[in-house]
């Protein structure tokens, strides 16, 4: 059958469906480029830096790229080039077009690591140490959490893993140069909970009922958070949020003003008021049943839900009315991190089923005490769930890249290497959880082809994301308005 006895359909190509990795080794790079790879270890690599990649010449092939020292001749200075090496795979097994054949590209790169391979010019191509990839196939997290959490065989290099991936996120922190003017302007100072944790000027909030005969009245320590795609920019499709400090006495207004502004109908709160005998953030609400007017925002009590971790609480505000919901998580742990992810990703199930309830709602709220370690958490945990639910389990995830971009927006998110490893532990828990579903439910929606054949697709996530609670035993009610089903299964 022809396709013109089709009906014309635009059919758009969104997201590559991957194939599986051939390693989890973390030099394994993927479909990354010969002019990028070149890139990344000229840029960001040294004398013996290498890593392996597809061949986009030869689909099917390997290249192992390495930075290699080149003598120069009139001088006898050395310059740095990339030596790309061809490696074959046929009948199961790997060699660079001779000798030796390999049954992995493991077994491959340890044997030339020990045995430099020589260039016809008579340069030494050493394997000195992996240039390691940050990018994943999202259905194969298991496998990297498992390579970064192995023990340094190096004893120059007792730490490694995602200590020194964080410890290079660091380092680029120092790189951020942007501007933080207006959290350190003096009418501005007595706003900031911590003095050195100001935000950037580019992406700061700014309260728009601002009074211009006095100054800084437009300033809040908050800053948008946008998802970013790969080239840096807002994906649009992608998740929006502000990231603030806990409230101070004297930022309460401030606050409300501007979850008012801008159209928020969820706050997400991840911290005690007090914890270890200081406070933490100020109380923005009033008790339960009552009502307290901060500033011009009167703010009503209307509810208040214990479940295992959290308390959800529905606030009514005037003039005009509008439902908030505020979700206060209660099991971080006052250092570290939980002992299990379970908790927080049903917490987030629960925010993300209020806020997608609400149509017309503007970014979530998300809040701790400095605005950055659990915020910065939480945040980076939520963008990379909406990406693995909006482009399915096989898509490539960055979770370094992904705190980057967060922290180019502002400075400091995620704080710690425990946080850090948080987040792999998370999405590798997310993804599990929703590959047992597919599994075990094997949901399949049919439908009737042109030429009456009877096919079938599987139902994406985001039909699955409609059962709420599969990380832990909770049942609240929907907010108002949520036709979304609670059901267990």
């Amino acid at each position: 059958m022809s396709f013109s006895s089709f009906p014309s359909y635009v059919i758009e190509l969104k997201y590559p469906l991957n194939c599986k990795d051939p390693t989890s080794e973390r030099w394994y790079h993927g479909h990354l480029s010969g002019r990028d790879a070149e890139k990344l270890l000229t840029e960001k690599g040294k004398s013996g830096s290498f890593l392996v990649r597809e061949s986009q010449s030869k689909p099917g092939d390997f290249v192992l790229s390495v930075l290699t020292n080149e003598e120069k001749h009139e001088n006898l200075d050395r310059k740095t080039k990339v030596t790309h090496v061809m490696i074959c795979y046929q009948d199961g097994k790997y060699d660079v077009g001779g000798g030796e054949r390999f049954d992995t590209l493991a077994d491959l790169v340890e044997h030339y690591k020990k045995n430099p391979m020589v260039e016809k010019s008579g340069i030494v191509v050493h394997l000195k140490q992996p240039f390691n990839a940050t990018r994943i196939n999202a259905a194969n997290i298991e496998n990297r959490v498992r390579e970064l959490n192995k023990v340094a065989d190096n004893s120059e290099k007792p730490k490694q893993g995602f200590w020194e991936e964080f410890e290079v996120l660091q380092q680029q922190e120092c790189k951020l140069l942007y501007p933080r003017k207006e959290g350190q302007k003096p009418e501005n100072k007595n706003k900031n909970r911590y003095k050195n944790i100001l935000p950037f000027d580019t992406t700061r909030v700014q309260i728009k009922e601002a009074d211009p005969d006095v100054p800084g009245s437009d300033y809040i320590n908050a800053n948008y958070i946008r998802s970013m795609n790969e080239e840096g920019r807002h994906m649009g499709e992608g998740k929006v949020f502000i990231a603030t400090q806990g409230c101070l006495q004297n930022t309460v207004v401030d606050f409300w003003k501007m979850v008012y502004q801008e159209n928020t109908h969820v706050i997400v709160m991840t911290t005690k008021e007090m914890e270890r005998g200081r406070n933490k953030c100020v109380r923005y609400w009033p008790d339960l049943n009552s009502t307290k007017e901060f500033g011009k925002v009167c703010v009503k009590n209307i509810e208040e839900h214990t479940a295992q971790d959290y308390i959800r609480r529905e606030l009514e505000v005037t003039q005009p009315p509008r439902c908030i919901w505020h979700y206060q998580y209660l099991s971080w742990p006052d250092h570290g991190v939980p002992n299990e992810p379970g908790g927080v990703l049903s917490f987030l199930e629960q925010v993300n089923r209020t806020q997608s309830a609400i149509p017309e709602s503007g970014p979530i709220v998300v809040h701790c005490s400095a605005g950055i370690g659990r915020t910065g958490t939480i945040i980076v945990i939520d963008i990379l769930i909406d990406i693995i639910n909006r482009q399915g389990l096989d898509c490539d995830i960055d979770i370094p890249k992904t705190i980057q971009r967060v922290r180019q927006q502002r400075s400091g998110m995620v704080q710690t290497e425990a946080q850090y490893k948080f987040i792999y532990m998370a999405v590798q828990q997310y993804i599990d959880t929703a590959q047992k579903r597919l599994e075990e439910e094997q949901v399949f929606t049919h439908f009737i082809s042109p030429d009456n054949n009877v096919t079938y697709s599987l139902i994406g996530l985001s039909k699955m994301n409609d059962d709420s609670g599969v990380y832990e035993n909770l049942n609240i009610k929907n907010p108002k308005g949520s036709t979304s089903s609670n059901t267990r299964r």
